[in-house]
């Protein structure tokens, strides 16, 4: 089996190098999940670019995206650090774990999105027209949905090199659910 190693800032070229100090002075250190993108020249700005780019959805949306999707792919890193990114949004233990499930019961919008995500996710985006229509009656727009789509898209990316890959989880383990998503 090939052993999948995180680079060094070292290891990795000048442009990724300078993306590293950018994200030590902001982060205060270099996830691995960023730092193992970097072992290509321009998947790590490109992620970023990604990741960061403008959106309609608010930073608690963007979370439960984040939340629902990695639950659904599996991802132990991204379930990790989206727990972590989900309390620094607000969310409590409890809440997170609800939204890992596919549901938000306590915030009846966010609980649209929810649903909406599990099953953009669990169907390939081949969505039942009655959850389609929870996600507008909950006051959710066409460009929303662009741009939930563009969220699973980055989350997609970055569960699936993590489950590829399998490098060590540098934030704290997220807690195992009972229920298991196929």
């Amino acid at each position: 089996m090939t052993a999948f190693t995180v680079p060094t800032k070292n290891e990795v070229s000048e442009n990724n190098q300078a993306i590293f100090a950018n994200l030590e002075k902001g982060l205060g250190f270099v996830p691995n999940l960023y730092a193992y993108y970097a072992k290509n020249e321009t998947a790590l700005g490109d992620y970023l670019a990604l990741q960061n780019r403008k959106s309609t959805l608010k930073a608690k949306e963007r979370e439960v995206i984040n939340l629902v999707t990695s639950q659904v792919n599996g991802c132990q890193y991204c379930q990790a650090a989206h727990t972590a990114l989900g309390k620094m949004n607000g969310f409590t233990d409890e809440q997170i774990i609800e939204i890992r499930q596919g549901g938000a019961a306590f915030d009846a919008k966010l609980d649209a999105l929810a649903i909406f995500t599990k099953a953009v996710v669990e169907n390939h985006g081949k969505v039942a027209d009655d959850v389609k229509a929870l996600f507008f009656d909950a006051g959710y727009s066409e460009a929303n949905l662009i741009d939930v789509v563009m969220v699973v898209g980055d989350k997609i990316i970055s569960n699936y090199t993590h489950n590829l890959a399998g490098f060590a989880i540098d934030f704290p383990a997220a807690p195992v659910l009972e229920e298991a998503f196929a």
